[in-house]
């Protein structure tokens, strides 16, 4: 599908209002998923021209977004990344959890970003990060889906390295989403060591909801994440 290539806009604009000088493009992966860390890359591009094809990286094939991945590590000024794991995310909350992960990315950074641009609506960040929000920030700004692409490939490669010993989970496929195959084994076998057990979703299986986990999260620190309460989408 034809998609409008991501530009600098929003980081010019960010230098000219707040006189930031490096800006951090950060983009998460594993909100949605049942198992597994949420992953969090922070990407600084500078203003140079981006790679071929560049955009966000759910409109990448999985072959192109590997390739891509490759060039960007390469290209980018600098990267790092953050996880929170599937524990930290039981224990915290979601919310919580990717802030965890995005100050983890941020403050793996060579050089400290005066400003930050986040992907989505909200900011999970908050102080003392000078925070632009922008809604598909994948698609249109290129530090973000920089940051998208290598976090969704590196998160990809450690879910199919967590899934070798559990095989009929297919998480070199699914990443720990709700797929078919990852629901059916889900049902017969139950949660694999690497799964969020505050979730939904275990209502859902009667003979292992006693292992579901009682959630501990602040007030408003509830996880907001479509595909995470059920079965049934």
């Amino acid at each position: 599908m034809p998609y409008e290539a991501p530009t600098h806009t929003v980081e010019r604009s960010l230098r000219a209002t707040t006189g930031a000088k490096i800006v951090a493009g950060v983009d998460e992966v594993g909100r949605g998923a049942w198992a597994g860390p949420v992953t969090v890359c922070a990407a600084v591009t500078g203003l140079r021209r981006p790679p071929e094809g560049l955009t966000d990286s759910k409109l990448i094939t999985p072959k192109r977004r590997l390739e891509l991945a490759e060039v960007l590590e390469g290209w980018v000024t600098a990267h790092a990344l953050g996880h929170a794991s599937h524990e930290e995310i039981d224990d915290l909350g979601m919310t919580a959890a990717l802030r965890l992960a995005a100050v983890r990315a941020l403050e793996g950074l060579p050089v400290r970003p005066e400003a930050v641009i986040l992907d989505g609506k909200h900011n999970y960040l908050g102080t003392p990060w000078q925070v632009r929000t922008v809604i598909k920030g994948d698609q249109s700004c290129v530090a973000v889906a920089a940051a998208s692409v290598i976090a969704k490939v590196r998160r990809d490669k450690m879910m199919a390295e967590l899934g070798i010993e559990h095989a009929d989970f297919g998480f070199a496929a699914n990443a720990g989403y709700p797929s078919p195959v990852h629901k059916a084994a889900l049902a017969e076998r139950g949660p694999t060591p690497y799964h969020r057990l505050t979730w939904a979703y275990l209502d859902a299986l009667p003979q292992w909801r006693h292992l579901k986990k009682a959630r501990n999260w602040a007030e408003g620190n509830v996880p907001e994440i479509e595909g995470q309460l059920g079965f049934d989408f």
